[in-house]
């Protein structure tokens, strides 16, 4: 029954009766809620509080967990509903699925839920969400003024007396992109904290930041005793992008922590060329390392793509510069 759904375009009242009301969820019905037109979205948004709270919290963690796995997806429409949903998880897994999400109109809501939401998770799902606004900005793929208004306000909440560790945290992560003259401090601050997780957090930071001021801290994170660090040294060093890491990243393709290693095999794709090139084909011939294959692939395509031209967005500079239209100075 389930090929059938996914096989056949359900009309939009079928497809509600199905995912409201059948037993069982049916995850290739989901696909069917990308894209929706205006009329199918209005409906949706009625049906959707009389669901019950079980089959919401189920929906929108699908919802979220296959804008991660697909890009073919847009959620986003949807998702924005479900900002408001009653119960925390359901607004969690909304934020979730936005995380690549490029229309500024949602920067208002998302901020809304970080400054005034009674849930820390809430809170600090929002924060990470609009860590791809502020880089999208910082790379010229949006206006400017999205991140100019998104910064100060992941820094009042950074530096709020009372705020959570795990607001502290995503809004460090944010904000950590940003061409800001306070971020840097932060950064500093956060890594000599005593608690690790702020530490781990610097060190993410460190390596969205693209600044290269951090290397050094990075490469000797690589190091660092505790796997975690080590994973998150990995990354940062694959942001960062300096083949100074390759070696060190070389020995971690080795550790006796998976998480490690594939964070590692990552790094090495990000970095390229000869040398990471070389490892990882020869990671590729040591049947040691053959759970790591699928990474291992992905990383040397990666390395390839990311040799070629590309462009990440048709960003029309001029449609951008009417900021009222776009939302992004609303209060409400």
């Amino acid at each position: 029954m389930e090929e059938e759904y996914f096989d056949k375009k359900l009309p939009f009242a079928e497809l509600m009766h199905h995912l409201f009301e059948d037993e069982a969820l049916s995850i290739p019905l989901l696909y069917q809620l990308s894209d929706l037109e205006t009329a199918d979205l209005a409906a949706f948004q009625a049906r959707w509080p009389q669901a019950a709270d079980e089959r919401r919290q189920q929906i929108a963690r699908h919802l979220a967990d296959l804008t991660e796995d697909s890009f073919t997806v847009d959620f986003a429409p949807l998702l924005a509903i479900l900002l408001s949903d009653a119960i925390p998880a359901v607004r969690v897994a909304a934020l979730d699925g936005l995380w690549d999400a490029t229309d500024v109109k949602l920067v208002a809501p998302i901020l809304r839920l970080l400054e005034e939401d009674g849930e820390t998770a809430v809170r600090a799902s929002a924060a990470s969400t609009l860590a791809h606004y502020v880089l999208m900005s910082e790379w010229g793929e949006l206006p400017p003024s999205v991140s100019t208004r998104i910064v100060p306000r992941l820094l009042a909440q950074y530096e709020a007396v009372g705020t959570e560790t795990a607001v502290k945290r995503a809004a460090l992560e944010a904000m950590a992109a940003a061409n800001h003259p306070r971020v840097p401090q932060f950064i500093e601050e956060a890594y000599e904290d005593k608690a690790f997780e702020m530490q781990l957090s610097a060190v993410f930071a460190m390596g969205s930041s693209a600044d290269l001021r951090w290397l050094q801290t990075v490469l000797y994170e690589l190091e660092s005793p505790m796997a975690e660090m080590r994973a998150e040294a990995a990354r940062a060093a694959g942001v960062l992008g300096s083949s100074d890491a390759v070696p060190g990243l070389a020995e971690l393709t080795l550790d006796e922590d998976s998480d490690v290693v594939e964070a590692a095999i990552i790094a090495l794709g990000q970095i390229g060329g000869e040398e990471p090139t070389r490892i990882l084909t020869e990671l590729l011939d040591d049947a040691e390392a053959e759970s790591f294959y699928e990474v291992i692939e992905e990383a040397l395509e990666a390395m390839s793509w990311l040799a070629g031209d590309f462009t990440l967005f048709d960003f029309d500079e001029d449609e951008a510069d009417d900021e009222d239209d776009l939302g992004l100075f609303s209060q409400n």
